[in-house]
């Protein structure tokens, strides 16, 4: 194991974790106006309304699935489920996600190119993290034929356990990635760079995504008559 795969695969996952969280929390605090999404929709709606849905349906499946599928213990669902059919599973709707979403950024990123009012409105950062998305969503697509070399599950039962010491903080992670293909490893590298940049681009909207959860258990609000004083909808 090189000092190049040490760095990425044991030091780099926390240098993108720690700038990911306190980014985030750093820009909120300094700069709410920028806690936006920065929609283009008044200069051209047809394209985006294409390219957006299918990019989000199919980046969120993805986002829970990996999140769930390489976090959860394989003791947990091993009864349940073998790992070759657990990996079936992933490879299947994964691959069904990973093309919604390839095709939705497609879409938005030659929306964004080939229309000039569109392109002279845009910010570096949203063509450099549409290029980065694109290019993650192909690997990841990429990945789907050689994980059907080997069924047994053997390869995503290491890429989980790299996952799950990194979150737990334990060592030794990057020795599980030795014999990962490059793709494996290219995809993975990216993913990470995705949450180093993260807080720097239109994508800290998602956070006011998962905060609109909060209004499940938001009390509700009480309407008096300012003239009667009581509960009640004005005359």
């Amino acid at each position: 194991m090189n000092s190049l795969h040490h760095f990425l695969f044991n030091i780099y996952p926390y240098i993108c974790l720690a700038v990911f969280l306190l980014g985030s929390l750093l820009r909120f605090d300094r700069d709410q106006y920028s806690w936006k999404s920065d929609s283009s929709q008044l200069l051209r709606a047809g394209q985006l309304r294409w390219g957006s849905n299918l990019f989000h349906i199919g980046v969120l499946f993805l986002f829970f699935g990996h999140t769930f599928g390489m976090l959860t213990p394989h003791f947990l669902y091993e009864p349940f489920i073998t790992a070759g059919a657990k990996q079936v599973v992933a490879m299947v709707s994964g691959g069904v996600a990973g093309l919604l979403g390839f095709v939705g950024v497609s879409i938005l990123l030659h929306r964004r190119l080939s229309d000039e009012r569109i392109r002279k409105n845009s910010k570096t950062s949203d063509i450099v993290l549409l290029w980065l998305l694109w290019a993650q969503l192909a690997l990841g697509l990429a990945t789907i034929p050689l994980s059907a070399q080997h069924l047994d599950g053997s390869m995503m039962l290491k890429l989980a356990e790299w996952a799950q010491r990194i979150v737990t903080f334990r060592g030794g992670a990057a020795d599980l990635l030795v014999d990962a293909g490059w793709i494996f490893q290219t995809h993975m590298a990216l993913g990470m760079t995705i949450f180093l940049v993260f807080p720097f681009t239109r994508l800290v909207h998602v956070w006011s995504g998962f905060g609109t959860l909060a209004y499940v258990a938001r009390p509700y609000q009480v309407v008096r008559n300012r003239r009667l004083g009581v509960p009640g909808n004005p005359r």
